[in-house]
């Protein structure tokens, strides 16, 4: 560049948090005026719970409905994280608006960023939905500390789970997506102990459930609640290094199409 040549003037940082948070809120309107995508994700947990924590729980005790509100909650937040990335990646990826965002002047990690806010405020909203289902009709007793601990888990806990469904939507076709997702979500929702308690299945079952993330998310949901007293340290790694390979192999996917 010539010295008597201006720099072009650098984006000023109020714009481009300005522009992360307008892709986020696009993000959630979006989800929100789709019936076909909210519905399912928050009425299939709380009709899960209704049954099996609430009503069939009862003659269990407290504990049951307890321990189901972990479960069920990470069950629930597992869904905005593969579905709300992975599909939706999958289906811009065909119709060209990945391209297409691409070459808008926004930061480059806006539409990644809100599609993770738009995850992290469905799993925040399952959970609160969840906990008034458990304190009125489940007379569960949760300090409120514990609520906000189940919250938070939930919220973060939603992470892994986008950083996979991203790595599928980089993988499948749009048409494709929703039931790869499925043969994912399903499958390792039963094998973590989230729709029973893992002693009651197999040993070999029991053995294997550490290689899902869900399994430590159940762990930290579990004692959210009080109902895990063991050490949490590995939990929490397990998580972020799910986290981190998937959303590494994701991007090096996503740079084919850049």
């Amino acid at each position: 560049m010539p010295a008597n040549e201006a720099a072009p003037p650098a984006m000023p940082h109020c714009r481009v948090i300005g522009a992360y948070l307008e892709e986020a809120r696009s993000e959630c309107l979006r989800y929100l005026r789709a019936p076909g995508f909210m519905l399912p994700v928050m009425l299939f947990p709380a009709m899960f719970y209704l049954l099996f924590g609430v009503l069939m729980a009862k003659s269990n005790g407290a504990d049951a409905a307890r321990y189901l509100l972990a479960s069920y909650g990470v069950f629930g937040v597992m869904s905005p994280g593969l579905f709300g990335f992975g599909v939706s990646l999958a289906l811009e990826r065909d119709g060209g608006l990945l391209t297409f965002k691409r070459a808008l002047p926004m930061p480059p990690g806006a539409y990644l960023l809100g599609k993770m806010l738009m995850a992290m405020v469905a799993a925040g909203v399952l959970i609160l939905l969840l906990l008034a289902m458990a304190l009125s009709l489940g007379h569960v007793a949760l300090a409120p500390a514990q609520a906000g601990a189940l919250l938070l888990t939930g919220m973060l806990g939603v992470l892994p789970f986008c950083a996979l469904g991203m790595f599928v939507g980089t993988l499948i076709k749009g048409q494709g997506a929703p039931g790869m997702l499925n043969l994912i979500y399903l499958p390792m929702s039963f094998l973590s102990g989230l729709w029973m308690p893992l002693p009651m299945l197999p040993a070999f079952l029991q053995r294997i459930a550490p290689v899902w993330p869900s399994y430590h998310l159940d762990r930290l949901a579990l004692a959210a609640v009080g109902m895990n007293e063991g050490p949490l340290r590995g939990h929490v790694l397990a998580l972020i290094g799910f986290a981190a390979a998937f959303l590494l192999m994701a991007a090096r996917r996503l740079r084919r199409y850049g």
